[in-house]
């Protein structure tokens, strides 16, 4: 092997937020991560006990959820938009000539 081109390989320590801590190599030191396998819903099976939601975006959907009672609610698209007002400019034509 070349010398002086390889980076530094430490003993290292990863430290999650939930407080569980691991010990590895790695070429960077002290390692800190928000979610580890320990307290990821994915890997404890445990999706409804521990819910990631930073921005409340699972309480948003809840009620919106709440509104609905579980019905799909479809939404105006912009070319739902765009054809009524057509029909309603064809309408308001039609009535300008009926009038002349």
């Amino acid at each position: 092997m070349k010398e002086k081109i390889h980076p530094k390989y430490y003993d290292t320590t990863i430290s999650c937020a939930c407080g569980n801590t691991s010990k590895t190599r790695s070429t960077v030191q002290n390692i800190r991560v928000e979610i580890c396998s320990a307290c990821h819903p994915f890997f404890t099976g445990s999706g409804q006990d521990k819910l990631l939601d930073t921005a409340g975006r699972v309480d948003k959907f809840k009620r919106r959820f709440a509104k609905t009672e579980g019905k799909t609610v479809r939404k105006k698209t912009v070319k739902r938009k765009k054809a009524k007002k057509a029909k309603k400019v064809l309408k308001v034509k039609k009535a300008k000539k009926a009038e002349k």
